[in-house]
């Protein structure tokens, strides 16, 4: 519960952040304009020879800053603020709660790895020297799930082999559920990311041809404009689709991975166990 909660605080941070940057761009945008508009007025009243060197002049200037300024972060946040705000708010939420279960999951996994090889070598040499409290103190101590598989076996060591296998496969599955938790939401916010815009695109052009409509004409203005915000969510959406798929195939190559060794440290605890009994 407290996760969710601080996920939705995170949420609405990054939201009130987004909106008030995207205000202050809207209110510099209109500024510009009303500021280059007298300008380019009283260049004109002053003389009509150089009208058209001015022009060209003011077409150059403008063109600067947008040579500047337009990378591909630019870009897409203009094609941002460009959308319908209400899908786009809900594209952008999809995002966000996405990649902070993404996050959530990294740092799990990242504290879940261990030294496998050393921690194995250490276990051996405690159960080899028949100092059991010694190796459950090792795994009392260490984090991860292959220090707990481990553990679980060591509970019950005076049990036949079979059901030391059964123990620590059972107790496997749980910790595999562990490392998986969490994973279903960012599949969820990978399906419904394209979805959201693609309902985004629906819907805008049902209202571009209630402008056409509204306005009588069917002039490529109207039409483009219409379209050109329907199509920007479809955008949005397979960007964040995108972006969380990639998260996604990288958290499930770490989960693999910490899976296969689980698998062997298992596999090296048996034999452990059964080299003790026969020594």
């Amino acid at each position: 519960m407290k996760a969710m909660l601080f996920r939705l605080f995170l949420f609405l941070f990054v939201l009130l952040t987004a909106g008030n940057a995207c205000a202050q761009t809207a209110g510099d945008d209109v500024t510009g304009a009303a500021v280059q508009a007298p300008q380019q007025v009283a260049s004109a009243d002053l003389t009509s020879v150089d009208t058209v060197p001015a022009a060209g002049v003011m077409a150059e200037e403008a063109d600067q800053p947008a040579g500047e300024d337009g990378g591909l972060g630019m870009v897409l946040k203009k094609k941002f603020i460009e959308g319908n705000a209400f899908f786009m708010s809900l594209v952008a939420l999809a995002l966000v709660l996405g990649l902070a279960f993404c996050i959530e999951r990294i740092i799990y996994l990242t504290l879940s790895e261990i030294r496998v090889r050393e921690f194995m070598e250490a276990l051996e040499k405690h159960v080899g020297e028949g100092d059991i409290e010694g190796a459950k103190a090792l795994c009392r101590n260490t984090r991860g799930p292959v220090a707990s598989i481990c553990y679980q076996g060591l509970l019950r060591i005076d049990e036949p082999v079979d059901e030391i296998e059964r123990s620590i496969e059972s107790y496997g599955n749980l910790q595999v559920a562990n490392l998986e938790k969490g994973t279903s939401w960012i599949r969820l916010f990978i399906t419904i990311a394209p979805s959201l815009g693609f309902l985004g695109t629906v819907i805008g052009m049902v209202m571009a041809f209630d402008n056409i409509q509204m306005a009588g004409d069917i002039s490529p203005t109207i039409v483009a404009s219409g379209m050109k915000v329907a199509l920007i969510t479809t955008i949005f959406g397979i960007i964040v689709a995108i972006i969380l798929q990639l998260f996604y195939n990288y958290i499930n190559t770490r989960i693999d991975a910490l899976t296969a060794e689980m698998e062997d440290s298992a596999i090296s605890l048996l034999d452990i166990i059964t080299k003790k009994r026969e020594g």
